[in-house]
């Protein structure tokens, strides 16, 4: 049974939130507008796979500094007894090339502009979900996005904060046309909306009521399509809409290991869950008595460090991929990684195995559907181009390709990408523990480590988990910690070689959500990040 092993009572950050606990349904996100979306679904007749679609449509709108109608998505449905995966993230387009980003004089892929531009899987995921599990039509769950969109609502202070600072990353391109309707729709008049202000886009309201009513196609096939090509083609783009109409998001089977008697799930790549369950799985085979100890800490980091030299060479879109993830999960190189965690902190490097922006959310319903949602535009608003009239801004994804031939995840037209926004779900047996995910870009494999051992090994509830100081190994043997990050504990990882940095962008070490389910009683155990403006809709 998956009956929740941490203790209720048991709260040692009570200086933040304490957990929500209900039994009827819970939604859980970073923007509280969006948890609301998602549970008055839930109120209206909707299931948890409804909810996810009303949060994740709401979010384009509320959180727009982090995703929208142009994002990629990913999720993990649990429904009748069983984990299902869904990968919508697009790929490049056709038309581009190694060759053809470097004739324009490029050596890597640029965050701004067209070049990084991948086909938006997101709209096609919310009618995959809808069409295969929802209850509700996709229109009907749609409505609170559009409601948002066309009457406004005001911003809210990390909101303000993203909004600021996306602000002026574009101001160099203010003066360049093909970034014109960003400043038009994001920054009216040259001036970005304030806490407090409310913020509303007409075309936002237009662009998703036509998803809506069209089921999608307005976006792949139709209008909406037409007029992302027009904007491709006139600034010199690769996006077409032959790459719209070709597109379609694949249901996938979840990966996962084993830790300490549960099941932990990601997608498979080309999403980077890898990462997450290649580390825990080195770190299973370390026992772990105490939470704030110096050598907890230490082998953390070291099997963080080893997870990600692998899947920074490895992890592309899976059919592209040189190793297999059987091999990569297996306790034969789990071992092999593990020995090499040693007294000291090191630079690792890749292994041989044998051969063989973002915004989360996680829903719950009565009826035991759980969902774990991640949708990004990868870097805050994305490429920085708006599509005129329709308020999509599309995602800059491709960025993370390469431009060596010879790499695992080389660029090439029609190939998805190494994708960083993961969501993760825990099981126990055959029962749903339920959804978790910590959002940030490459912080998220080290947000669920994190998460999932203070839970599993440490015994904290989700929202304690959430709490918890974290860390985030951002290169070589540097180390970022928050502020609450136990003194003594830096110190110790210092003389262990660690390059210890105290940061107070809180930013930094992202933000989570978790749901758990209790099996005997139904009750829902609800965390929500202290970093962001999250909330958990429950009732």
């Amino acid at each position: 049974m998956s009956k929740p092993t941490f203790d209720p009572h048991y709260y040692p950050y009570a200086s933040q939130r304490m957990m929500t606990v209900a039994n009827r349904g819970m939604v859980a996100t970073s923007q509280p507008l969006a948890a609301q979306a998602g549970l008055d679904i839930l109120k209206k007749g909707g299931n948890a796979i409804d909810a996810a679609i009303a949060t994740a449509a709401a979010l384009t709108v509320v959180e727009p500094t982090s995703n929208g109608i142009g994002s990629d998505a990913f999720a993990l449905v649990w429904t009748k007894g069983e984990l299902h995966g869904l990968n919508a993230s697009g790929p490049a387009p056709q038309a581009i090339s190694i060759d053809k980003v470097k004739e324009r004089g490029y050596d890597y892929i640029p965050k701004q502009g067209w070049i990084p531009v991948t086909v938006p899987g997101a709209p096609a995921g919310w009618l995959a979900l809808s069409e295969r599990f929802g209850k509700l039509s996709l229109k009907e769950t749609l409505e609170p996005a559009i409601n948002y969109a066309k009457n406004g609502y005001p911003i809210s202070p990390v909101l303000a904060y993203y909004w600021k600072k996306e602000y002026e990353k574009y101001l160099p391109y203010a003066d360049d046309e093909q970034f014109a309707d960003w400043f038009d729709v994001f920054a009216p008049n040259g001036k970005i909306p304030q806490v407090g202000e409310l913020w509303k886009s007409p075309d936002h309201a237009k662009t998703l009521t036509a998803i809506a009513e069209t089921g999608a196609k307005s976006f792949y096939k139709g209008e909406i399509a037409d007029k992302i090509d027009a904007f491709s083609k006139k600034h010199n783009g690769f996006l077409t809409k032959q790459d719209l109409e070709n597109y379609k998001p694949e249901w996938v089977s979840p990966i996962n290991v084993s830790y300490r008697g549960y099941d932990v799930w990601e997608i498979p790549p080309n999403g980077q869950g890898l990462v997450a369950l290649l580390a825990l799985n080195t770190l299973k085979g370390f026992d772990f008595s105490e939470k704030d100890a110096v050598a907890t800490y230490h082998k953390q980091i070291e099997a963080m460090k080893l997870a990600f030299a692998d899947g920074k060479k490895y992890i592309t879109e899976s059919k592209h991929m040189t190793v297999n993830i059987d091999a990569l999960l297996s306790e034969q190189y789990a071992e092999q990684r593990r020995i090499l965690i040693g007294d000291e902190a090191s630079i690792p490097e890749a292994g041989t195995p044998p051969k063989s922006g973002t915004v989360y959310l996680a829903t719950a319903d009565q009826e035991g559907n759980m969902v774990s949602f991640i949708q990004s535009n990868y870097d805050g608003f994305g490429s920085g181009l708006v599509v005129p009239g329709t308020g999509i801004a599309l995602q800059n994804r491709g960025c993370n390709f390469s431009l060596d031939p010879d790499h695992d995840n080389a660029l090439q037209g029609g190939k998805r990408t190494y994708h960083t926004i993961i969501p993760g779900f825990l099981t126990k047996g055959d029962q749903a523990v339920g959804p978790f995910g910590v959002m940030g870009g490459f912080m998220q494999p080290q947000g669920h480590v994190q998460v999932i051992m203070n839970m599993i090994d440490f015994q904290l509830n989700p929202q304690a988990a959430l709490d918890a100081p974290r860390w985030n190994w951002p290169e070589a043997k540097r180390v970022m910690v928050e502020p609450d990050f136990p003194k003594h504990i830096a110190d110790g990882l210092e003389r262990l070689g660690h390059q210890i940095e105290y940061t107070l962008d809180k930013y930094t070490f992202g933000r989570g959500q978790i749901i758990w389910r209790d099996p005997d009683t139904g009750v829902l155990y609800g965390g929500t990040e202290k970093r962001t403006d999250g909330l958990i809709a429950a009732y």
